[in-house]
């Protein structure tokens, strides 16, 4: 299933009970260019992961034994910089927003299209990427929210009070990096959507107010009266570099 010359592929990892779909999605990512593993099972997984870190993993949310759920939060805690993008049902609301709040960086609905999953994936490699090695700059560009320091070059996160990572998954990196590059300035939630997925907004889509959530706890020192993230009434969400 591997490509013979795969040094220079992204490596994709997929993890599906479903023989058939895996073996689907494992030809196509092969056929564009990927190092594909795939996994039947979360055990499985976690074995060829410790035996490699991919760069991203597609994980569906509901599989026999540990789900893809549990397993999404335990590669989030040990990897947090690997791309994550969980498949579940078109009616699973719920675990769409559990998924994105263990930290999930996409979703995506089954049945889907191959080709829009291929752009998603893309989509959320580019943004991974370190882009090509340069001379560290001499004032790294850096954003203070709250408890944390933004480091922009770095795609860092680190606590103020000793240095510390904190991790974040890349669509968290990226929604702090919009709100840094717009301080005080009232985001909707259709121009931070467009910005992280490409993709508009709807009512019932709860993805950025998830992680502006899981944003407060790491950066707030009081997530339930927020003071950097900023809830903005029938607009959005706005950062107040003072408010910390």
């Amino acid at each position: 299933m591997e490509p013979l010359d795969s040094a220079n592929r992204p490596r994709l990892l997929v993890v599906d009970d479903e023989a058939a779909l895996r073996d689907v999605l494992a030809r196509y990512f092969v056929h564009n260019n990927f190092d594909v593993r795939a996994a039947a099972d979360a055990g499985q997984a976690r074995a060829l992961i410790a035996t490699a870190v991919p760069d991203l993993v597609l994980v569906d949310v509901n599989m026999p034994g540990e789900s893809g759920l549990s397993l999404a939060r335990w590669l989030r805690e040990t990897h947090p910089r690997v791309g994550l993008v969980m498949l579940t049902g078109a009616a699973d609301a719920v675990d769409r927003i559990v998924g994105l709040e263990v930290g999930a960086d996409d979703y995506v609905t089954k049945p889907f299209e191959t080709r829009e999953l291929l752009a998603r994936l893309r989509n959320l490699l580019r943004r991974l990427s370190p882009g090509p090695a340069t001379p560290p700059p001499a004032n790294p560009r850096r954003a203070r929210f709250g408890l944390c320091e933004l480091d922009l070059d770095a795609r860092r996160l680190l606590r103020c009070d000793d240095g510390s990572e904190v991790p974040v998954s890349a669509t968290e990196f990226d929604l702090l990096a919009l709100f840094a590059r717009h301080p005080n300035r009232p985001l909707n939630r259709d121009q931070i959507m467009s910005h992280g997925h490409n993709r508009s907004w709807d009512a019932l889509d709860r993805s950025i107010d998830l992680r502006v959530m899981r944003l407060r706890r790491k950066i707030e020192p009081n997530p339930d009266k927020p003071r950097v993230l900023k809830t903005v009434r029938s607009v959005g969400y706005m950062y107040v570099p003072d408010g910390e």
